[in-house]
This record gives C-alpha cells, structure tokens and sequence, in this order.
C-alpha cells in the first residue's frame, strides 16, 4: 500500500467516507494508485475532491 505521508489529505478523507471505492483502490497496482493520486493533487476544493473520488470507479 501507498505511504500515507504520499497521500493527500483530502483525498484520504473522501476515501474514508467511502469504503467500496476504498477497497477497490487498494486493489489497484502501485502504478494505478500513483495515477490516482496525482490526479488527486489537482484537485483545488472539497466538492471537486468529493466529484473526483466518486468518479474514480464510475
């Protein structure tokens, strides 16, 4: 698993209030992960951190 100290605060909050997609993040690859929260760091507000996290399994 990813270091949290790699992973957004924000990101890490939307995830917690969401466990399905937190589970189906965990089992992506390093490489997906990494993609994930790169996008993740562009992200500039709560609402938008909340779009993005819902729309990562869509």
């Amino acid at each position: 698993m990813i270091d949290n100290e790699e992973l957004p605060i924000g990101f890490t909050m939307e995830l917690a209030m969401h466990s399905d997609i937190l589970n189906r993040f965990s089992q992506l690859s390093k490489s997906e992960q990494s993609s994930v929260i790169d996008g993740a760091r562009n992200v500039n507000s709560k609402n938008e951190m909340r779009d993005y996290v819902e729309s990562i399994f869509r």
